[in-house]
């Protein structure tokens, strides 16, 4: 079983963008050297408190601050950029990272960069497909090729020059091609459904109650059926905010804070998504009412935190309900005390991970 850390990166206000790097970089590196195995960085192109405008631009400055993470795009919205652009950028940071990466995709998620990019209205799920089918094309392809599809179109074939070597474009260095990997928040997931369907790994969002991750295994199961394909829970990760703390007095007195950063995160991601009238993911029945969707309520379902004993029970617990998976990808949150949030980090890969991996670990080789 594997660690992840998943960065938004969500900050809030008053940082300025220099200063909201500089602490996702900081936490990234004490990833890697406390023993996380994998790091996935968002990316939104117009959201301030969401600062990283592009995720590859952002890992490619860990690849020599770090020795061991997998560096993970989580994800890169595929409708918002052209094929060959990722194609090459992709295939370009596999070489530098030496095949440290994945690559997280998805149909992007915020309504400004719909605006900002003109897809409102436009099938971005099948544009996403589209985008990876097409990267995938001029991987596996040698000019001169002319690839079409309801949303894009690439050529390479007039300006070809083999003795120059022009008209070359770059493939990644993992052979075939990059583990590819997309997320899902809706419960039933058709995201996760597809997934199945493609062989993709699948990400669960940490926002999501324990009965809605259960369902994107399921939808994930149901794809991979219908494709002939033997689903594997190895490749599914599972999101949570985890605070570890040393003692159960010190992880209560912190969550008890109004301005504790988990406190301020769902805040916000709350009102983030009722803008959206979106706020039905964080509910746990269906009459439950936007007025019952408080932080309390989030942090009751969604937040797993305690000293090592508690957290662990708490993951095996939330592991019965939901299915084995082969990752916990826990959730980056703004360092409001930076040496509690180090101290988390170093207390859940160094003491939780490996009583949950005792314990997961015939539970997937028995799928």
């Amino acid at each position: 079983m594997k660690l992840a850390m998943f960065m938004q990166p969500l900050h809030h206000k008053g940082w300025d963008y220099h200063e909201m790097y500089d602490q996702d970089i900081a936490c990234a590196v004490h990833a890697d050297s406390v023993g996380f195995d994998e790091l996935w960085v968002g990316e939104h192109t117009s959201q301030r408190t969401e600062p990283i405008t592009n995720s590859l631009q952002f890992l490619s400055t860990l690849i020599p601050l770090t020795q061991r993470m997998k560096l993970c795009t989580g994800v890169l919205n595929l409708p918002h950029h052209f094929p060959a652009r990722i194609a090459a950028d992709a295939a370009m940071f596999d070489h530098m990272s030496k095949g440290r990466f994945i690559m997280g995709i998805g149909p992007g998620g915020l309504a400004s960069d719909f605006e900002v990019y003109g897809s409102n209205g436009k099938d971005r799920g099948q544009m996403m497909v589209e985008c990876y089918e097409m990267i995938r094309a001029i991987w596996n392809s040698s000019a001169p090729y002319d690839f079409s599809s309801e949303h894009y179109h690439v050529s390479l074939k007039d300006a070809v020059h083999h003795e120059l070597e022009i008209g070359y474009m770059p493939t990644p260095f993992q052979k075939p091609f990059p583990r590819v990997a997309t997320t899902a928040m809706s419960p039933f997931s058709g995201t996760a459904k597809l997934a199945g369907t493609k062989d993709w790994d699948l990400m669960s969002a940490n926002f999501n109650p324990t009965a809605t991750v259960a369902s994107h295994w399921q939808a994930y199961c149901q794809g991979a059926e219908s494709a002939g394909i033997k689903a594997d829970a190895n490749n599914w990760r599972v999101a949570r905010s985890v605070f570890v703390a040393d003692s159960q007095a010190q992880a209560e007195d912190y969550l008890a804070q109004e301005s504790c950063t988990l406190r301020r995160y769902f805040d916000y991601m709350i009102d983030n998504l009722a803008t959206n009238h979106y706020t039905k993911i964080f509910k746990t029945r269906p009459d439950m009412t936007d007025e019952e969707v408080t932080v309390d309520h989030c942090i009751k379902e969604m937040v797993i935190y305690g000293d090592v004993n508690s957290v662990t029970e708490q993951l095996v617990a939330f592991s019965e309900q939901t299915g084995p998976f082969g990752t916990l990808m826990t959730t980056f949150h703004e360092w409001d005390d930076e040496a509690l949030w180090r101290r988390s980090m170093e207390l859940t890969a160094q003491q939780v991970m490996p009583r949950l991996n005792d314990y997961m670990t015939p539970r997937l080789k028995a799928q």
